[in-house]
């Protein structure tokens, strides 16, 4: 499978652009995720012409805007170049499948980005150049670097990526409402693995070859819109209950009475994930079921890149 296209701070990538000439290099974006993932360098900061190295810039709110103004020359104002850097690439943005932000950084910050106010610091803010590349990109699954930690919020972010990719796919062999109607029903079970998950599945039913596109991009902003929500555990016992409820013809007592109570170890944090999904698997080796093998949900993305084995 080809690699994804996926927006990156180059100092993620070790490349020297920061102020100060050094980099950031994050070992699990280079060496798992690159495995997959086709990573597209951006530097704001150094696209605008502020070099490497340079002076250090911050975040200041004046009245009701927020600027990103130099540190020790508070006249020096970056704050319409990185927007309009921002714009300038959005065709570039527009082949991405996710983007991965350095965190904290005024430029490039997805959240809690210090914002100062009377030169007081608050964790309010967001990096100018990541804000405006968000507005001018609302379906791309985003996240930092630092939160790539949380197993899942790393887990969920790369779902994403995946789900996305497979949209620009469908898009690119081209839309028909049986290609659209199979893509809702490979990926329902991890719908319904979102609380207050929206059932998609309305939307299409009206679905013809006149009103596609329009129900289509209706239906990829609710899809995206819901998975940026993470599965709960509560969630996930609904979507494995629903999923043993397929073998409930097929297995013997004593396999139900297994299942049942892996599934239930699961929900007390006993086991991660893995356990009740590699059961399930096994079971439908032996007995077949094409809605469930067609799913997404026990096999989201390459067996290399689960997180689910954490508890």
């Amino acid at each position: 499978m080809e690699k994804i296209p996926v927006g990156i701070s180059s100092c993620l990538l070790g490349e020297l652009v920061r102020f100060d000439g050094g980099h950031k290099h994050n070992s699990y974006i280079t060496g798992t995720l690159a495995k997959y993932f086709d990573f597209q360098p951006f530097c704001p900061e150094v696209a605008i012409g502020m070099g490497v190295p340079r002076p250090t810039i911050q975040l200041v709110k004046t009245n009701r805007h927020v600027r990103a103004v130099g540190i020790k020359n508070q006249e020096m104002d970056v704050t319409g170049a990185l927007q309009d850097y921002a714009s300038q690439s959005k065709p570039a943005h527009a082949q991405l499948c996710g983007y991965i932000l350095k965190k904290d950084s005024p430029s490039c910050g997805m959240e809690r980005v210090k914002v100062y106010t009377n030169n007081q610091p608050q964790k309010v803010g967001q990096g100018i150049y990541a804000k405006e590349m968000m507005l001018n990109n609302p379906l791309l699954p985003i996240e930092e670097e630092g939160r790539l930690g949380d197993p899942r919020l790393r887990e969920n972010f790369i779902q994403r990526v995946y789900v996305l990719y497979r949209w620009k796919q469908l898009l690119a062999e081209g839309l028909t409402p049986g290609g659209l109607t199979r893509f809702h029903a490979r990926h329902k079970l991890i719908i319904m693995s979102r609380e207050n998950y929206v059932d998609l599945g309305q939307l299409l039913a009206t679905v013809t070859k006149t009103n596609i596109d329009e129900l289509a991009d209706a239906y990829i902003i609710k899809l995206m819109t819901t998975l940026k929500k993470v599965a709960s555990p509560k969630q996930h016992v609904n979507v494995l209950q629903h999923i043993q409820g397929y073998l409930k013809k097929e297995l013997p007592a004593d396999d139900k009475a297994e299942l049942c109570e892996m599934i239930e170890r699961y929900r007390l944090g006993e086991v991660p994930l893995i356990v009740p999904i590699t059961l399930l698997k096994h079971h439908f080796r032996k007995n077949p079921d094409p809605y469930i093998e067609d799913s997404y949900y026990m096999s989201p993305y390459p067996q290399e890149l689960r997180l689910i084995n954490e508890i």
